[in-house]
């Protein structure tokens, strides 16, 4: 019974949101004699969405498996390249700017150079993802990893403890909430980077994301169609989002847990 409580206090205020916003949207068309070039109107979106539910859904599973790729890929190597600059300084000073490079570089530049360094496919796809998810889990992990209690690093000193045990004992726990936090803010920048990435591969005629989709009905200037995949990749992101934040929440509640048990 209390996870139906919380259920409806986490999903009726974002409902009632999206029915006034979708009021508005209605009504500022009727209102301000919109055309349907430039604003359709929520029935015709809807029900193009409704009417071609399974191409939609295809789309989105597409893009949905390349984010999602693309974002574990950020997660495994950028908690690795974090590993390398907490254990020292002169890597970090060094390499650091560098990887500051990822989150810089315009990523519409980019884009093609890998389609013509690695070819069409989910691979390309998934390499854009990855550099822009990657550096907010470098950042965190980085900083989580320096951010060990000074004190319990000088008991492992005293115990002659190496460098990787230091690491896995104490650094690496001490960063889970960080690298947590960074594959939150990662989940939103990989959606973005499949998507970038296949408004430049789009697979092939048969199957295509969500990205491809967008400047598809762009170009042919389908703007009810353009409203539904942008809303389908507004909700895969929405969507992977969540998933990131509940396996943080997870992790966070069983870790603080143990911790507590423990101690």
């Amino acid at each position: 019974m209390r996870w139906l409580v919380w259920l409806w206090r986490e999903i009726w205020p974002p409902a009632v949101f999206l029915a006034l916003l979708v009021g508005a949207w209605s009504l500022s068309i009727t209102l301000f004699d919109i055309k349907a070039l430039i604003l359709p109107r929520p029935g015709a979106v809807f029900g193009w969405a409704l009417q071609n539910r399974a191409d939609l859904l295809q789309s989105t599973w597409i893009t949905a498996k390349a984010a999602v790729l693309g974002l574990l890929c950020s997660l495994v190597a950028g908690t690795l390249v974090a590993m390398v600059f907490a254990s020292s300084g002169i890597i970090r000073r060094g390499a650091y700017p560098y990887a500051i490079f990822l989150q810089t570089v315009p990523i519409i530049a980019i884009a093609p150079l890998i389609v013509i360094w690695f070819g069409h496919g989910m691979g390309s796809v998934v390499i854009v993802s990855f550099i822009l998810s990657v550096f907010p889990i470098i950042t965190n992990a980085t900083t989580g990893l320096m951010s060990a209690d000074k004190n319990l690093e000088e008991l492992f000193q005293l115990h002659n403890a190496n460098w990787l045990q230091t690491l896995f004992n104490l650094r690496l726990p001490s960063a889970v909430p960080f690298i947590l936090a960074g594959l939150k803010i990662g989940a939103g920048a990989a959606v973005i980077g499949a998507i970038v990435g296949e408004f430049f591969v789009g697979y092939s005629a048969e199957q295509f994301g969500l990205g491809y989709l967008i400047r598809f009905k762009a170009d042919s200037n389908r703007t009810d169609e353009l409203f539904a995949a942008v809303l389908a990749s507004t909700g895969l992101g929405v969507v992977i989002f969540a998933l990131a934040s509940g396996l943080s929440r997870f992790v966070l509640n069983r870790w603080f847990a143990e911790t507590t048990t423990t101690q």
